[in-house]
């Protein structure tokens, strides 16, 4: 027993260790360096009760032509600016919206709906509808089909929206990436901003009172900005810039110590075990 007890925690360990070595060799990386400079032409500004254009026109996921106040009017809106081929960060946006929506007990479509612009010129309605497939299969709640709108532009009618709600992006050639901040804006139903949520997680809680307050037309206080900017992926070699390296590298170190925690455990049971084998063994 002790023997085959043995074999399987060897086993454990050689593959506890390769995940050691894999998630090292991960926080090893060095990621790109973040020109400073940048901090001054990339963020998110509240510009809170500013009325976003209405008359600012999109192509939808179906490939019809919409203005923004076709999504207006009746209920509030929450607005996220990203790109649809964005190897990172408007991902986990989308996908931490996702997450915050399917605790609430609003439904999009019905309380309030989604407005998703790409900030690329260059992507089409066909990509739009790819994503949109994807989250309202995600989010799970048939209203979303008819109330989470994915829309692609042109750079002019990008441009007004982005300045309209503080949103400062640059396109990098050298990379063909846009470097970005993250955050999503939230609309009253007459197309006012009244409230910016930033990162990637967005509290239910946060949401739900954000949404109530803005069907009433009230228009939220400023609140400290925590960014995480869209900088230099490279999927050649699997690099992150600044914030996102440092959390694979946080949740890389805490990975290890439970590991190595684990390992230690279970090599003293081993031990103990081995012990009391040996004991039993003793004559009497």
């Amino acid at each position: 027993m002790i023997a085959v007890d043995s074999a399987r925690f060897n086993l454990l360990r050689a593959r506890s260790a390769a995940a050691v070595v894999a998630i090292l060799t991960c926080a090893a990386a060095t990621a790109q360096p973040l020109d400073m400079q940048l901090l001054n032409e990339i963020g998110l500004d509240q510009n809170l009760d500013t009325q976003i254009p209405l008359d600012l026109t999109f192509t939808d996921e179906k490939g019809r032509t919409v203005a923004l106040g076709d999504f207006l009017g009746d209920r509030p809106a929450l607005l996220t600016l990203v790109y649809y081929e964005c190897p990172m960060l408007c991902t986990q946006i989308l996908n931490g919206l996702t997450r915050s929506l399917r605790v609430l007990s609003f439904d999009v479509g019905k309380e309030f709906d989604i407005i998703t612009v790409s900030i690329d010129p260059g992507e089409t309605s066909s990509l739009a509808a790819a994503k949109k497939e994807e989250y309202v299969k995600r989010y799970g709640r048939v209203s979303a089909d008819r109330g989470w709108h994915f829309l692609t532009g042109r750079q002019d009618q990008i441009d007004r929206l982005a300045q309209a709600v503080g949103f400062r992006y640059q396109y990098d050639p050298e990379t063909d990436l846009y470097l970005h901040a993250s955050g999503i804006m939230l609309l009253t139903p007459e197309g006012k901003l009244a409230r910016y949520f930033y990162g990637v997680e967005y509290a239910p809680k946060d949401v739900r009172l954000g949404l109530i307050e803005a069907s009433q037309g009230r228009i939220g206080s400023a609140v400290d900005q925590l960014l995480l900017l869209c900088y230099q992926y490279d999927p050649s070699t699997g690099k992150y810039g600044l914030v996102i390296m440092n959390s694979v590298r946080i949740a890389g170190g805490l990975t290890v110590v439970t590991i190595v925690s684990f390992i230690v455990l279970m090599l003293r049971r081993e031990r103990r075990a081995k012990l009391r084998h040996r004991t039993a063994e003793l004559p009497a």
